[in-house]
C-alpha cells in the first residue's frame, strides 16, 4: 500500500519547477494532490497529466479570499485535509538596495502567506490527524552576500515553523521544515542558460555531494515528511542541501596542506 493512500494534500506552487516534483510524488505515492498556482496553463496541465485524483486550484497566495476559496475547494472535492505543503515563494531581492515595495512583496508571499494559509487550514488538519510542512531554504541559515530580502524571509519562515509546531501541537497538527540547498529548478535553469553541468561545477565547494539536487529528491524528503511514518517528528527541520549546513566556513578542502604551500622550509 502507498504510503499517502487516502490523504489530501494541497502544494501551493505546485504546477512547476519544485512544487510540480512535490506534487507529483505524493500522487504518486497515494495522496489526492490539491495544486494552487497563479499558472493556469501550467497548473491545468498538471492536474490532466495526473488525472485521477488531482485538482489545480487558480491561487495567488497574497489573496486571503484564495486562500479560503482554495481550502474550501478541497474540502468540497475531496472531502478532506491532510497536508499542506507551503512551497510556493518569489526571490525578489536587491540586496541592501532592495525597495520597501520588494521588501514587503518577499516577505508577505514567502512567509505571511504560509501563516495565514496554516490558520485557515489548520482546522481541517487537525480532524484528519494532519500536518503542515513548509519548504525551507539554507539562504535561512545563512547569510548570502548580495542577497538581504529573500533570505530574511525564509528565516522568517523557519521561526514560523517552530510557531506553528509549538501552537498546532495541542490539536495534533505537526508542522516541519524541509530545508533546501542548491537545486537543479527554475532559477537554475533561468541562470544557467540550462546547463546542469555549470550548475553542478559552481555548487561543488558549497556542498558535499559535488552537484545540485534534483527536485525529486526534494519531493521524496517532503513525502516522508509529510507521511504517517514521521508520525513523532514536529517541529523538525530536514536538510536536503547536501551536506552544505554541515559544512564551516573551511567547506571541505583541508586548510593545513594549504598554509603549508607557503612554508618555504617544506620546499
Amino acid at each position: 500500500m502507498a504510503k499517502l493512500n487516502n490523504k489530501v494534500a494541497i502544494i501551493t506552487g505546485g504546477a512547476a519547477s519544485i512544487g510540480k516534483a512535490i506534487a507529483s510524488r505524493l500522487h504518486a505515492d497515494g495522496a489526492s494532490v490539491v495544486i494552487a498556482a497563479r499558472s493556469v496553463d501550467k497548473g491545468e496541465a498538471l492536474a490532466a497529466q495526473l488525472g485521477e485524483r488531482a485538482l489545480y486550484v487558480e491561487t495567488d497566495i497574497t489573496q486571503d479570499d484564495d486562500l479560503r476559496r482554495l481550502v474550501t475547494r478541497t474540502i468540497d472535492h475531496f472531502g478532506a485535509l491532510h497536508i499542506l505543503v507551503n512551497n510556493a515563494c518569489v526571490y525578489g531581492d536587491d540586496g541592501a538596495a532592495t525597495t520597501r515595495e520588494t521588501w514587503l512583496s518577499t516577505l508577505n508571499t514567502n512567509a505571511v502567506s504560509a501563516a495565514i494559509l496554516g490558520e485557515i487550514a489548520v482546522e481541517h488538519l487537525a480532524a484528519a490527524g494532519g500536518n503542515i510542512v513548509n519548504i525551507g531554504s539554507i539562504s535561512g541559515q545563512f547569510p548570502h552576500i548580495g542577497r538581504w530580502a529573500y533570505p530574511i524571509s525564509k528565516a522568517t519562515l523557519r521561526h514560523l515553523s517552530r510557531t506553528q509546531a509549538v501552537e498546532y501541537a495541542a490539536r495534533g497538527v505537526r508542522v516541519n521544515s524541509v530545508t533546501i540547498g542548491h537545486c537543479w529548478s527554475d532559477p537554475f535553469e533561468g541562470l544557467t542558460g540550462n546547463n546542469r553541468a555549470h550548475a553542478d561545477k559552481v555548487s561543488t565547494p558549497y556542498n558535499l555531494m559535488g552537484r545540485v539536487s534534483d527536485a525529486a529528491e526534494v519531493a521524496a524528503v517532503v513525502a516522508f515528511v509529510a507521511s504517517d511514518e514521521a508520525s513523532y517528528m514536529t517541529g523538525g527541520e530536514v536538510p536536503v542541501d547536501g551536506g552544505y549546513g554541515a559544512m564551516g566556513p573551511e567547506q571541505h578542502y583541508p586548510v593545513m596542506p594549504l598554509l603549508m604551500e607557503g612554508n618555504s622550509s617544506q620546499r
